[in-house]
């Protein structure tokens, strides 16, 4: 869970506060003391820890309380308040060229996941109606080029490559050359990284600056290198000046103390956000909705942004229609279950809802195995059986059991879990007309 050790002491702080029907100056300084050992703990650097708890420390003891807000629910606002600051306050979105073509240069150190941010950008831009172009300009590390054509393959962009040149500055003069020549809207260089900073890695980055001249240059961080990603940022910014930041492997840090650090250290907005494995896991970076998850008051933006990108519309409305007039089948259920899944771990769709810590979520069944084994199960059923799970009796149940490598209990399982999700469907679907005359679902 994203910044899960941060997020699980912020809030036992916090419940310490809401039981007081007033606060005094010591209530204020020892919870910003927990507060401050918090962001420690979590990785966050100790110049920025000092300035964000004295900034609180400011605010809660001078604060007029809201007359519609506790004391405590005044200190969590301004804790929230000073979050969204500290990660830079607005979403800073990209922007494209207005007179032509777009370049981007991709910078970090090897590790980071470079290579595979580069397609996940150029998926994301592909989105834009823009035509993109992904330049291979690593040629030290093995396979590098591959890696990055077998994802572009994947993303469905072209890559620029040239195997036989060995200087990368030739290489990206040549690849600008050539999306120049074939009207590419955004072009995309993948450069090379080291294990760490180093004179020759950034005089070459210097050099392939001067010979593209970018639009922007993104700095790719792994966010769990904690400490050590705001001194490669605050390097690279001094030495070939950052447009922005991606941090990758946000959802692996339980800590996330770079995310924390790194624009506020660095004036350099965070753009992105990876998610995910998939190249499709890449979010823009929101300061306000990321402290909100932090303090427990969930992402329901998001969500609802993740739900819409995901499910067909025509579909929703489709199946709407089948609720209502009862022909829900099996057949319809696995599709639901497809689409969930593609919307991400059911984790973390669940870590998006108000109130969904760490304590919130435990005893959660949480297995990601499930939604394969349910659809293993209705595979396995004939299409009489999807379309009429009625006719399902104890010999058929065996046979879908053996053909899909599980238990009749699990057979038995999802037959009562479809027939649970009718019945609520059904009654939201009724609730839902008698008050608004049409019902949508949430996740549709």
């Amino acid at each position: 869970m994203v910044f899960e050790g941060l997020s699980s002491k912020l809030q036992d702080t916090f419940k310490k506060l809401k039981g007081k029907g007033k606060l005094t100056e010591k209530d204020i300084k020892e919870a910003t003391r927990e507060i401050k050992l918090a962001l420690l703990e979590a990785d966050v650097n100790f110049k920025v820890v000092k300035s964000f708890v004295k900034n609180i420390n400011e605010r809660a003891l001078g604060a007029d309380v809201l007359k519609s807000l506790t004391p405590g629910q005044q200190v969590i606002k301004i804790v929230n308040d000073e979050l969204t600051s500290l990660m830079g306050g607005q979403p800073v979105k990209l922007t494209y060229s207005p007179k032509g073509m777009t370049v981007l240069m991709l910078v970090g150190l090897q590790g980071a996941g470079k290579t595979t941010t580069a397609g996940k950008l150029a998926a994301y831009i592909k989105k834009e109606s823009k035509k993109v172009l992904l330049a291979a300009c690593d040629v030290y590390r093995p396979a590098a080029i591959k890696q990055l054509q077998v994802i572009g393959k994947q993303v469905d962009a072209e890559v620029f490559a040239d195997t036989e040149e060995k200087n990368p500055v030739v290489i990206a003069e040549k690849a600008l050359k050539y999306a120049k020549e074939h009207f590419y809207d955004v072009v995309i260089f993948d450069t090379a990284g080291r294990l760490h900073i180093d004179e020759a890695l950034m005089d070459e980055l210097v050099q392939i600056k001067k010979s593209v001249t970018p639009d922007h240059i993104i700095l790719n961080i792994d966010s769990m290198t904690g400490q050590e990603a705001v001194n490669v940022a605050e390097t690279f910014n001094e030495k070939i000046s950052l447009s922005g930041v991606i941090l990758t492997k946000l959802d692996g840090d339980t800590r996330g103390g770079a995310a924390l650090s790194v624009a506020s250290v660095t004036g350099k907005p965070i753009l992105f956000a990876g998610m995910g494995e998939k190249l499709t896991d890449l979010e823009i970076f929101y300061p306000d909705r990321m402290a909100s998850r932090i303090l427990g008051m969930g992402d329901v933006l998001t969500f609802i942004e993740k739900a819409q990108a995901d499910f067909d519309e025509e579909k929703a409305l489709e199946l709407q229609e089948k609720i209502r007039k009862q022909t829900f089948t099996l057949e319809d259920f696995k599709q639901q279950l497809s689409q969930m899944k593609d919307m991400g771990s059911f984790k973390d769709i669940l870590e998006m809802m108000p109130g969904a810590g760490k304590k919130a979520l435990k005893g959660i069944d949480l297995d990601e195995k499930e939604f394969t084994r349910s659809e293993a199960i209705i595979n396995s059923m004939t299409p009489e059986e999807r379309n009429n799970p009625g006719i399902i009796n104890a010999n058929r149940r065996k046979r879908i059991a053996a053909g899909s490598g599980t238990r009749v209990q699990d057979v038995n399982k999802l037959l009562k879990g479809f027939e649970q999700s009718k019945k609520m469907m059904k009654q939201f679907s009724g609730l839902n007309n008698k008050k608004h005359g049409k019902f949508k679902f949430p996740f549709m």
